[in-house]
């Protein structure tokens, strides 16, 4: 465990419990109280994304640690945004999904500032990174909508379809930012290394995570909501997938290739 014991540690630490004192909050009925705290934690995460790229001299997507902090900060603006333009809810989770995000930069990821390399000092290097960090927000936050589904009785046609209707909302949202992530990693790969493609590990699951949610929209486009489940199974399918492009790729000696650094 690596406890941050400097100011942008403070930030995060305070962060969290704002996040889960507005979980709490909002799952206990204040929901105004809770939206409140959740602004407030994403001033700090803002303060704390703020402070470390100070620090660092460059926008912090580098490393993991970076990484976790990064979403961490993101979850607001797109909770916020599925709620007023998507109508798609689920704001409280959003508050636990925020603090969840976090741990990881809090308590696991060291924060040692470290030089960029010169592979990464890129003009992509920001669009590429920002295009997956939320997109994978998203899609974590439309797999949350997914297990919804599944939990829901089917009887009960209004939740069912509105976890449903909400799941495919979010991926309509997070999937051409998914694809922008792809394809401008593969542009950067051609100007660094004269290739679009090298079949590195998380190159490869990076695609295997996309290729899961074009296999959800056409399987819905085909079946529409006949088998909702195996939509909502798809999903929740590709979240798993990401979890291991983001993680075990990076940390896994399984997985030895260029996008290592990040860990």
């Amino acid at each position: 465990m690596a406890i941050k014991y400097t100011l942008q540690g403070l930030l995060i630490y305070l962060t969290i419990a704002l996040y889960l004192a507005a979980f709490l909050a909002a799952a206990t009925g204040r929901k105004k109280t809770g939206q409140a705290v959740y602004l407030a934690g994403f001033i700090l995460a803002a303060a704390a994304f703020a402070c470390r790229w100070y620090n660092v001299r460059h926008v912090p997507f580098q490393n993991l640690f970076e990484v976790f902090l990064s979403m961490g900060m993101f979850v607001y603006p797109i909770s916020i945004f599925c709620r007023r333009l998507l109508c798609v809810g689920g704001e409280t989770i959003d508050m636990l999904i925020g603090a969840i995000l976090l741990c990881p930069a809090g308590f696991v990821f060291n924060a040692e500032p470290q030089m960029l390399p010169p592979v990464l000092q890129s003009w992509l290097f920001v669009p590429h990174i920002a295009a997956y960090l939320i997109s994978y927000v998203i899609m974590a936050k439309a797999a949350v909508q997914a297990f919804c589904q599944l939990k829901a009785k089917q009887d009960n046609s209004d939740d069912f379809a509105g976890y449903e209707n909400a799941t495919y909302k979010m991926i309509c949202f997070g999937f051409p930012l998914l694809t922008l992530g792809l394809i401008l990693g593969s542009w950067w790969g051609e100007l660094a290394w004269g290739d679009y493609w090298g079949w590195d590990p998380k190159e490869l699951w990076s695609l295997a995570s996309w290729l899961i949610y074009v296999v959800y929209f056409h399987f819905r486009y085909m079946f529409g909501k006949k088998y909702a489940r195996i939509n909502s199974g798809l999903v929740l399918a590709g979240i798993v997938v990401i979890v291991i492009t983001l993680l075990w790729v990076n940390l896994s000696r399984i997985f030895p290739g260029m996008h290592n650094y990040a860990s």
